[in-house]
């Protein structure tokens, strides 16, 4: 038994010192679970219940998987040998559910391709509304936002649904049909985004110092 850790008896801890640990054990406890559900693969695929309530059929998928499950209903399927980043999209919606990573802002380039299309569409994310690239890329460039009633658990490879994730996900909607569908899917409540209520200068650069420090 470590120092310290005295069960049944009194703990020669500092209380700040047990809260920092219990808060430390909560946190690894949290991102093991996380992990358990992304961890197995970098490409969770889109199960097919939340792209039927959207009921969308898309010009592009520039993250399809290989092989095994998928669902999109797409005209253009890009892989990662086609680098779905660098391909030119074709006009029309697009739909994106980039490779999951534990990486930090690995989604930011995903977002900024998905914000340079015409053609707008359905992006899905992770939902940390206070990161810095929600604030920066997510919610100024989206016109809705839906967050599911539920966590969304995502298929394998072979099709079978993965582990409920800790944390839930963002629907992000952009232009009139998208939005549209979005709205009407049933998924869970949906939020347009008045992009005149943006934070101030000052507060947006204190929040980015904060995340990245």
């Amino acid at each position: 038994m470590r120092p310290g850790l005295n069960i049944g008896g009194p703990s020669n801890d500092k209380p700040g010192a047990m809260n920092r640990r219990r808060s430390s054990a909560t946190e690894i406890a949290m991102v093991k679970n996380y992990e358990k559900a992304v961890g197995e693969s970098s490409e969770w695929r889109t199960p097919k219940a939340l792209l039927d309530a959207i009921g969308l059929t898309y010009a592009v998928d520039p993250c399809a998987p290989l092989d095994g499950y998928y669902a999109v209903q797409a005209e253009v399927r890009f892989t990662m040998r086609d680098n779905g980043l660098l391909r030119p999209w074709p006009p029309g919606l697009a739909f994106v559910n980039p490779p999951w990573s534990e990486t930090r802002r690995a989604v930011v380039p995903w977002l900024k391709r998905w914000n340079a299309h015409d053609g707008g569409g359905i992006f899905v994310c992770v939902a940390r509304t206070s990161a810095d690239w929600f604030q920066e890329f997510a919610l100024p460039h989206s016109d809705q936002v839906c967050f599911p009633a539920s966590k969304t658990r995502f298929n394998k490879p072979d099709g079978s649904p993965g582990s409920e994730p800790t944390n839930g996900v963002a629907i992000l909607a952009r232009g009139e049909v998208a939005v549209e569908a979005l709205r009407k899917s049933g998924l869970g409540h949906c939020l347009f985004v008045d992009r005149s209520a943006t934070p101030s200068p000052r507060i947006a650069k204190l929040n980015s110092l904060a995340e990245r420090g």
